[in-house]
């Protein structure tokens, strides 16, 4: 107890705390855009049940392995090379994650623009998924991103306690815009195409990653900043013209 009292007494801990839980917040996006995207493919009486209990069952996921912090350490630890370059298991975690939203961003993509192929989707299968498939895949990225928030948060501060509170803030942010964030996309189809590029330039960007090529997440989120608000603008500008014909 002394030395969380001592923790609170010091302003860098506050400054550490401040800044992973705006880290674990906007890495928090990309689990989110996927989330909404697949939740989007249950029954509408199903969809904020699938979020709910999906995110917390990530923020179980999360703290279990906080509590493991010195094995998610050892993830970073060389295992085997290839033409030169060392391999890890949070490297294969990373390429294997990555591999898993091109393939199922490709999917949909392909689906949305050939709507009469409905052979397969997504997740591989009828155009809905079952309410179980829905969680395990949830649970599946929320691994792969966990793995990887957790080790660079154990890059930033070595506090357990600064951890878990950034982590259950950044799991709370999601739980509130996790519906708002869905609803959104579902009511716009070109938001949807949008978030599908998204996924796939994260996923992309997992196998690089794993591949040991290191991308700025600066470069990627401002990029798809940008991107989000070019359609958001265009949204307005449609949005203008059809009033503008409705009145005339």
């Amino acid at each position: 107890m002394q030395g969380l009292i001592t923790l609170a007494q010091d302003p860098a801990a506050w400054v550490a705390l401040l800044t992973l839980v705006v880290m674990e917040v906007v890495l928090g996006i990309d689990n989110l855009i996927f989330i909404s995207i697949l939740t989007n493919k249950l029954p509408p009486e199903n969809r904020e049940r699938a979020r709910k209990i999906g995110i917390g069952l990530a923020l179980v996921m999360r703290l279990a392995l906080l509590g493991t912090v010195a094995w998610i350490v050892r993830l970073t630890t060389p295992i085997f090379e290839i033409f030169g370059h060392a391999f890890s298991w949070k490297d294969l975690i990373l390429i294997a994650g990555g591999l898993f939203l091109v393939w199922k961003a490709t999917k949909e993509i392909h689906h949305s623009v050939d709507p009469v192929d409905h052979k397969e989707d997504m997740v591989g299968g009828a155009a809905s998924i079952t309410f179980s498939a829905a969680i395990g895949q949830i649970l599946l990225l929320d691994l792969v991103f966990s793995i990887d928030s957790i080790i660079t948060a154990v890059g930033m501060t070595p506090h357990l306690p600064i951890m878990i509170v950034a982590v259950m803030s950044a799991v709370t942010v999601m739980l509130i815009a996790a519906t708002p964030l869905a609803n959104f996309i579902a009511k716009n189809p070109t938001i949807v195409m949008l978030a599908l590029g998204f996924l796939l330039m994260i996923g992309t960007t997992l196998i690089a990653e794993g591949m040991g090529f290191h991308v700025p997440k600066g470069y990627i989120y401002a990029a798809m900043a940008f991107s989000a608000l070019v359609e958001v603008l265009n949204m307005f500008a449609r949005k203008r013209k059809k009033s503008d014909n409705t009145t005339a």
